[in-house]
């Protein structure tokens, strides 16, 4: 690819933002409605609870790759143009998940899939921390993390009037949607203007220099496995959840698809209020805090929904928690973006990100088995603790600091 030089149609905070949650929110919908498919999937092709969960893990496998080499090739090549690459590839891979004939090549579109998506996320982020102002970055960063509840919303709504007409080989073919948004991506938006001056700067780092950077010293260190820590409780608790969810509902409460998909939809509200909350709330005191008031919030709330019984109330509840479980993902992106420069910003925001949602992928196999072998109460209760690792990870590894105009990262 041709070295970055001067583009006028740059990215504005507002095509930055369209671009990224539109990215994302595709991220969403495409996971959920693999949620939602899941037992007709395994009746159709004969696989196990097991073998069903495996897709999903295998699918933030390929996302932990995905992200290793996008998040590289954004900063070496533009934010933008690696997007749209990540967007065609999860597009294309999707699609193929409709001709599969057996559980092989269903988990190896999954996986290829997986790998487009693992991009998104962190150039998205990046993408916003150099095209938004900086005082504004921890609610910018939540909207984009919105993006994807967006998904998810569409998924709870659209399954239920689709499937039953479609099936879920169509379901799968409205996965290819995402390349006409790329499409479009590609035409109108131009790099970020403090990504363009960093090009032009004329230092370029290797794979290997960029990760070097991420350990540069004691403390970029700490503030990594802090990061990498809150980003896999946040995709384990998230995906254990979501995914299982609807199955649970479904064969302990009678829920039909249309009412599992209520059921989401209403959780799904409670994480996004919960994502802008933390971004307004994050802009005005300190981050650290808000993550600290989310963490305990989540560890109350995911004992409280073991123990309920009745599912009106678990409705609800459900709001509730997903505003604390799900809501810190608002915090994410600016984190990381303050925490390392432009140079090596899109790698942090994928690899470690990525890297947790590769630890995240073992909740619906982890989940899937304590239902079978104990209890769905036992399961959700498991939750609770790994957030108590989130509460030290703050208190002891997160810097403290974030950016007020300037980057204050532990590598800056």
């Amino acid at each position: 690819m041709p070295a970055i030089t001067p583009i006028k149609n740059h990215a504005t905070p507002g095509k930055a933002m369209l671009a990224s949650v539109t990215g994302y929110a595709m991220d969403g919908f495409d996971l959920l409605i693999l949620g939602f498919m899941l037992p007709a999937i395994s009746i159709e092709l004969g696989l196990t609870s097991s073998a069903a969960g495996s897709l999903v893990t295998w699918t933030l496998i390929g996302a932990v790759l995905g992200g290793v080499i996008f998040g590289h090739l954004s900063d070496r090549f533009g934010r933008i143009r690696v997007l749209t690459i990540t967007i065609l590839m999860f597009s294309l891979f999707t699609g193929l998940c409709a001709l599969a004939q057996g559980y092989w090549d269903l988990l190896a579109y999954r996986t290829l899939a997986g790998i487009g998506l693992g991009g998104e996320f962190g150039i998205g982020m990046a993408l916003i921390a150099e095209a938004w102002p900086a005082e504004k970055r921890n609610r910018a960063s939540a909207y984009v993390g919105m993006g994807w509840q967006l998904g998810v919303l569409a998924a709870a709504f659209l399954t239920p009037l689709l499937l039953t007409h479609i099936g879920w080989r169509g379901m799968f073919l409205v996965g290819l949607l995402p390349a006409i948004a790329s499409f479009l991506i590609r035409r109108t938006l131009g790099e970020p203007e403090e990504f363009v001056r960093q090009q032009n700067s004329g230092q370029q780092l290797s794979f290997t220099q960029r990760v070097k950077l991420l350990f540069k010293d004691r403390a970029t260190s700490k503030a990594s496995i802090g990061i990498f820590i809150l980003c896999s409780v946040q995709n384990f608790g998230y995906y254990g959840l979501m995914i299982w969810m609807p199955t649970y509902l479904a064969k302990n409460f009678g829920f039909s698809l249309t009412k599992s998909g209520l059921w989401t939809a209403v959780t799904v509200l409670g994480m996004t209020l919960g994502i802008w909350l933390f971004g307004v709330l994050a802009d005005r005191f300190a981050r650290w805090k808000i993550f600290i008031v989310y963490q305990i919030g989540a560890v109350v709330m995911v004992v409280v929904y073991a123990q309920l019984g009745d599912p009106m109330l678990m409705l609800f509840a459900g709001a509730l928690m997903g505003l604390f479980v799900n809501g810190m993902i608002g915090g994410y992106g600016a984190l990381i973006s303050d925490t390392y420069p432009v140079q090596v910003r899109a790698t942090a925001q994928n690899i470690l990100f990525n890297l947790g949602r590769g630890v995240g992928g073992l909740g619906p196999l982890v989940i899937g088995a304590l239902v079978t072998q104990v209890s769905f109460t036992a399961a959700i209760s498991l939750l609770a603790a790994i957030y108590l690792l989130d509460i030290y990870a703050t208190l002891f590894l997160l810097p403290k600091t974030q950016s007020n105009g300037d980057t204050l990262g532990a590598i800056g």
